[in-house]
């Protein structure tokens, strides 16, 4: 699970920066063709959900603060 994890995350990194671009008016995913684009958005959104729901469970800030009391 740990290396599902990292592919996710970097997944994310790559679609965060690719966002950041699109600002510009620059946008690198769209660049390696129509397909291969679909592909990385449907990747790049498939590891945002996984982050989503498994993020509470491996986030070592969020089990910190978990076991602190108010």
């Amino acid at each position: 699970m740990k290396s599902l994890h990292t592919i996710s995350f970097i997944l994310l990194i790559i679609g965060g920066l690719n966002w950041g671009l699109v600002a510009f008016g620059i946008n690198l995913v769209d660049k390696l063709g129509s397909s291969i684009a679909m592909i990385v958005y449907v990747l790049v959104g498939l590891s945002a959900i996984y982050e989503a729901l498994t993020h509470k469970s491996r986030c070592k800030n969020c089990e910190a603060k978990a076991g602190m009391s108010m």
